[in-house]
């Protein structure tokens, strides 16, 4: 099923002006409480903020940072201002300390926000002289419509280069972890972009009726290439919901009718612990396929979202330097081979020894991939450069194996970066912000296995002489500098961390030696008495039942921990609306998580009013364990949809 597309000699804009010449009228954006948004409206969206950018000094080789709330405002903002100078998507859900890195790293010369947005991007790009764009726009108006202001125009900037980027130019700039710890630049160009895009749509063979309904971030190449742009090159249509929400997606389906939808597997989850309250609308709906990516699919997971969705659930293998997807299962009747993440969409892919030489088919070894939709280099990096390309084709760090249909088979990890549902953390960035805290004299994050989320951060911490780490204090001292996404859920007190005969700290040694046994992960076993129930309390049993059910956990015992069994902020939010439901009692989520376990919640919940308990004695490392996981995850969901769920 390979399938390559030849480089396109035109840029982005182009694109959307030749599928407005040929479907005018046909809808390309769509959103929720939003009129739709047609192919010839967006074409002229893109020119009114091309001219907009010029009129405020920008042109096609500065760099502007955006920093927005997913929805369709953030989709015709990209598209126009990759389109006449180099976008760069950021999270929302970023520090301080994290935009000062991003905008100092990628040299940005302007920012894009919200109207009173108060984000410390704001404020970080005015200390720096940048160009701040504030986007307005009115509800009922249609999709991704909105007026662009620059009262504040900065320090002064090269001659503008006015009209639309040609193929060659950059069009858009991400960061990414790749082989080393520091954040690397990706710069793609408009021809990487349509040829990504282009290979996408045509390995999902999209069309004209076809509806993609995206609750991915827009910061990412996922959510940019494989889901916008792939969509958009093929004239088919994009529904842009302010984020993921597991009640909201069923309304979106629904109400905008797609036919295929893509997330990760957490979300996939949280989808399926709510499915049996949406049955006639999944009866209803007409999804051609499901699209899974960014972190492995659990195949039980797999199934039971084929078997209640009706639809095939096709895995994907990809990257930011490819411009996001570089091998997929093919759709029925193609063969999808369980485990596998399918065939090349592009390029050739290869398995490499450490030698750089082709390993025989079966064997392991590491991932490389070559392609027009592949960046030409990291920017400014030649030491990262001369690691990752070697005899034209870049080595991607990860290890796999071919088998003899050409199939690609993800077989471990050869970095350390953790991959946290998707959402990558460079271990060196939390690092340093921990060994900045004065308790703490050596800092190393690693990588912990998770059931829901692939793997999870924790830290292993080597105090200073005489100094006292409390855990509690560490996380909030890092929750304070970086995203909730970076913050470890879980730190390790030790007295020293093992290292290689040269001095380097061995991360994946600690995960060996640190990381819980993982039977709490793994399928239920026999056990030598049966775990206990809730206690003979009708309030305990209640609350256990609601979480049998939203974890899909056969019996949950009075003192369980809700997060150690698997729970995550999503199935955290349902437990939220079952109270409701079912008790009637509106808990916020902030409360659930300080009481993690079943008897800690009924104690809560029996007091007047609910909110003069004291959280359970001798637990307060699990209630905040929970707490900080919730707000990581939070973080995540806030840069698709600030406050979606909570």
């Amino acid at each position: 099923m390979t399938v390559t597309e030849d480089a396109p000699t035109t840029g982005l804009s182009r694109l959307i002006a030749d599928q407005a010449a040929a479907r005018p009228d046909a809808v390309a954006l769509l959103a929720p409480d939003r009129s739709p948004l047609g192919y010839r409206a967006l074409a002229h969206r893109i020119e009114e903020i091309g001219r907009a950018l010029n009129s405020f000094g920008i042109g096609r080789r500065h760099r502007v940072a955006i920093v927005l709330r997913n929805g369709p405002d953030l989709a015709t903002a990209f598209l126009g201002t990759a389109s006449y100078a180099q976008s760069a998507p950021l999270n929302p859900a970023y520090q301080r300390r994290e935009f000062a890195f991003y905008l100092d790293d990628m040299r940005a010369d302007a920012l894009l926000v919200e109207r009173g947005d108060d984000s410390p991007a704001v404020e970080v790009a005015r200390e720096r002289g940048l160009r701040v764009i504030e986007l307005s726009s009115e509800p009922g108006t249609p999709a991704g419509e909105f007026t662009l202001d620059c009262a504040d125009l900065g320090g002064p900037l090269p001659a503008v280069e006015g009209g639309p980027s040609g193929t060659d130019e950059t069009a858009l700039i991400l960061h990414t972890s790749g082989t080393t710890d520091r954040p690397k630049l990706v710069p793609l160009t408009h021809a990487n972009l349509c040829v990504a895009a282009r290979n996408t749509g045509a390995a999902f063979d999209l069309g004209e009726g076809d509806r993609c309904l995206n609750v991915m971030p827009l910061f990412h190449a996922h959510g940019l290439t494989s889901t916008l742009l792939a969509t958009l090159v093929r004239g088919a249509g994009i529904i842009c919901p302010p984020g993921f929400s597991d009640t909201g997606f069923f309304s979106w389906l629904e109400q905008f009718g797609p036919t295929w939808y893509t997330a990760v597997p957490a979300m996939h989850q949280a989808l399926l612990s709510v499915a049996d309250d949406h049955r006639d609308t999944l009866a209803a709906a007409r999804l051609r396929f499901i699209r899974s990516a960014s972190a492995p699919l659990p195949g039980p997971v797999l199934t039971a979202l084929e078997t209640t969705f009706g639809a095939p659930v096709i895995e994907a293998y990809g990257m930011t330097e490819a411009g996001s997807l570089v091998t997929s299962n093919p759709l029925p009747p193609g063969r999808r081979k369980p485990r596998s993440v399918g065939l090349p969409v592009g390029g050739p892919v290869v398995i490499l020894d450490k030698a750089g030489r082709e390993v025989p088919t079966g064997e392991a070894g590491e991932i490389a991939i070559r392609g027009a939709n592949v960046m030409a280099g990291y920017e400014a990096n030649p030491e990262a450069n001369a690691l990752a390309f070697a005899g034209g084709w870049l080595r991607t760090g990860d290890e796999g194996r071919l088998d003899e249909d050409g199939y690609l088979y993800v077989v471990g990890r050869s970095k350390e970066i953790i991959n946290r549902g998707g959402s990558k953390v460079a271990p060196a960035e939390v690092d340093d912000v921990l060994t900045g805290h004065p308790a703490v004299k050596t800092a190393v994050a690693f990588a912990l296995p998770h059931p829901t989320l692939g793997e999870d951060v924790a830290v292993a911490v080597v105090p200073r002489p005489g100094a006292d780490v409390v855990e509690r204090e560490l996380r909030e001292f890092a929750a304070a500098r970086l995203a909730d996404f970076k913050v470890p859920s879980r730190v390790f007190v030790v007295d020293d961390v093992p290292r290689s005969a040269t001095g380097k700290v061995q991360r994946l040694r600690l995960a060996e030696l640190l990381a819980p046994a993982p039977a709490a992960a793994a399928a239920p076993a026999p056990a030598p008495a049966p775990a206990p129930a809730a206690s003979d309390d009708p309030l305990e049993q209640r609350i256990a039942a609601l979480w049998s059910e939203v974890l899909g956990a056969e019996r949950v015992g009075v003192d369980d921990n809700f997060f150690d069994l698997g729970g995550n902020s999503l199935l955290l939010s349902r437990v939220a609306a079952l109270l409701g439901e079912q008790l009637g009692r509106d808990v916020p989520l902030v409360e659930l998580t300080m009481r993690p376990t079943v008897g800690a919640l009924a104690r809560y919940l029996a007091e007047d009013g609910g909110g003069a308990a004291q959280p359970e004695p001798g637990t307060r490392e699990r209630y905040d364990r929970g707490r900080n996981r919730l707000r990581r995850q939070l973080g995540q969901q806030r840069a698709g949809a600030r406050k979606e769920n909570g």
